[in-house]
């Protein structure tokens, strides 16, 4: 089964520094009916103006994934740990049993572009850490790439708890398949252009919800880019 949501049904929080598009159940925004996909608790879609960001604030028992899109986000956290995060790099921070950290874009003229995303761990108590890696555009590339997995997935940064995240930049024309196993489910999210999933077309902004189908047909009508998240 596919559930699709169309761009325009995302909730949207914009003020002067920050636009962000939350497609489930965030900060003041509460839907009892949109609270998460299997593990998958966050997924935001955020633009941050120049010279601005989040603040130090906390985090418990969560895995977070973020990923860059545009621009060079500024990482600082309770560890000890000071970063950068530029486009195409893939950020894996536990949070475990508790870190603070802060997000900013100290560009004076360009807006950061990325998606964050939370998924609750396998277990609690973790010890808290970050890991970070650059992936280039050849990489993801008319396939498939694995950019974040708790299983062994070649190259991927570790996650605690079984879910492969997956980028792709598809040509228009390009195909890529994805086979799901027992009792698997898929979140699909098309960052821009226009991408069919057995059938259904989506476009920029769009999301899929995926259960009870055992392989996944992408194929691309425009260039595009997109995130899958395989899960129990």
């Amino acid at each position: 089964m596919i559930q699709t949501i169309r761009a325009n049904e995302r909730f949207n929080a914009t003020n002067d520094w920050l636009s962000a598009y939350w497609l489930f159940s965030f900060d003041f925004y509460y839907d009892p009916e949109n609270t998460a996909f299997g593990p998958l608790r966050v997924f935001n879609h955020d633009t941050i103006q120049p010279d601005s960001g989040f603040g130090m604030h906390p985090h418990k028992n969560m895995e977070i994934v973020t990923y860059v899109l545009e621009g060079t986000l500024d990482h600082k956290d309770s560890t000890g740990g000071i970063g950068h995060i530029s486009a195409g790099e893939v950020q894996r921070m536990t949070a475990g049993r508790g870190i603070y950290h802060s997000e900013f874009n100290s560009s004076k003229a360009q807006a950061v572009k990325l998606l964050q995303m939370w998924v609750l761990p396998s277990q609690t108590g973790l010890e808290p850490g970050y890991e970070q890696k650059k992936f280039s555009i050849e990489e993801r590339t008319g396939r498939l790439l694995p950019i974040a997995s708790g299983r062994s997935a070649n190259g991927a940064l570790s996650i605690n708890q079984d879910v492969t995240f997956y980028v792709s930049r598809l040509n228009q024309g390009d195909a890529v398949a994805h086979a799901l196993g027992d009792n698997r489910k898929a979140f699909l999210y098309v960052i821009e252009g226009e991408v069919s999933v057995n059938g259904e077309a989506l476009h920029s902004g769009d999301q899929a919800r995926i259960t009870e189908t055992a392989n996944l047909d992408l194929q691309a009508s425009g260039d595009s880019e997109i995130i899958l998240i395989d899960l129990p």
